[in-house]
């Protein structure tokens, strides 16, 4: 082959990969103006202020297409199908009590994507902001608004296997305290304290602005744990437990549980825990739920599946009875306020 014919092939295969990077260019384009434009028969969605101590509401990340996705966003709790109102801060994972948000965003741009958590003010004005060593996952508020907790994945992206690592944080608002790494609590199983090299620490939920329940692993097994931030201390209470959420009354944690027969990558069923027993009731919930459930009242779990939008939010009664149903399409993250 002369080299006239080879320089017409590296043309031709140089046009080539041209196109189809071109192509791929606005296909990706494409796709990101498609998230642009709302849906027919979707939520209706307008920009407006959202507060985080008004009564009576519930708040909320935005999974609508249009111009206001991965907002937060509020409606009346009475009317979760009425008019949304959208606030303009994106996050992906989000929680509020007692007038403080906690909000998980990812930062574009460099080299590579980062992440950060950003404390909110009751008008979602920014108080403080921490760099995030890893994908989000998790957020809480105290029942105060005085405390934050969230875990970030620093490997792995799922908690349906075993390759992977967490890192969660609680931060005291009153002195801008932050404890980094739960990890660095002494962790007592079945009252020994035990050193191991592969304990993770995720999924924080507050009974106050010192005490929390969250999850161990270590030994591949789970482990609910009580939290106290005065002496550092995890101490376990029960096993199988993952993502806890206390009830609004203190007496009851909702989580979700490996149950035997499940595949392994849907591994989880709703149960909810009576703390002062250790009796558990399953939910009438019985798919697989991969999400740190919400308490609506002291009846009724909130928690989110897989839907068109990418997550609705749903509902089952807390104490076995009834049946799931849709409470909201196109949203996660909920939060009631008042």
């Amino acid at each position: 082959m002369n080299l006239k014919n080879r320089l017409l092939i590296l043309l031709a295969a140089v046009l080539v990969l041209g196109g189809v990077a071109l192509a791929a260019t606005l296909h990706a384009a494409g796709r990101a103006a498609e998230k642009d434009r709302a849906r027919p028969g979707g939520p209706r969605v307008g920009r407006g202020e959202v507060v985080l101590d008004a009564p009576g509401r519930s708040v909320f990340r935005n999974m609508a297409w249009g111009p206001h996705r991965d907002e937060i966003a509020s409606v009346p709790a009475a009317d979760p199908a009425g008019p949304r109102t959208s606030s303009g801060v994106r996050c992906l994972r989000f929680h509020a009590a007692g007038g403080t948000g906690i909000c998980l965003q990812a930062v574009h741009g460099g080299l590579r994507d980062g992440y950060r958590a950003v404390v909110l003010d009751a008008r979602l004005r920014e108080l403080r902001r921490y760099d995030l060593a890893g994908v989000p996952t998790r957020a809480r508020v105290s029942p105060s608004g005085r405390s934050v907790a969230w875990t970030v994945f620093v490997s792995g992206d799922s908690y349906a296997g075993t390759n992977f690592s967490t890192r969660t944080s609680v931060l005291d608002l009153d002195g801008w305290t932050l404890d980094r790494n739960l990890e660095d609590y002494r962790f007592f199983l079945d009252g020994r304290l035990r050193k191991a090299a592969d304990i993770n620490v995720w999924g924080v939920t507050f009974a106050d602005d010192t005490h929390f329940y969250a999850t161990v692993a270590t030994g591949g097994r789970t482990h609910l744990v009580r939290g106290d931030r005065t002496d550092r201390t995890l101490r376990s209470l029960h096993s199988n437990v993952e993502c806890p959420s206390l009830s609004p009354d203190g007496t009851r944690v909702a989580y979700k549980k490996r149950v035997e027969g499940a595949p392994d990558d849907a591994p989880w069923r709703l149960y909810v825990l009576d703390l002062r027993t250790l009796r558990e009731t399953a939910t009438a919930e019985r798919r697989n739920i991969d999400d740190q459930v919400v308490w609506r009242d002291g009846h009724t779990l909130v928690y989110a599946l897989p839907g068109d939008y990418g997550s609705d939010l749903w509902s089952v009664p807390a104490d076995g009875s009834g049946s799931p149903r849709v409470t909201m399409p196109a949203a996660l993250a909920p939060a009631f306020t008042g």
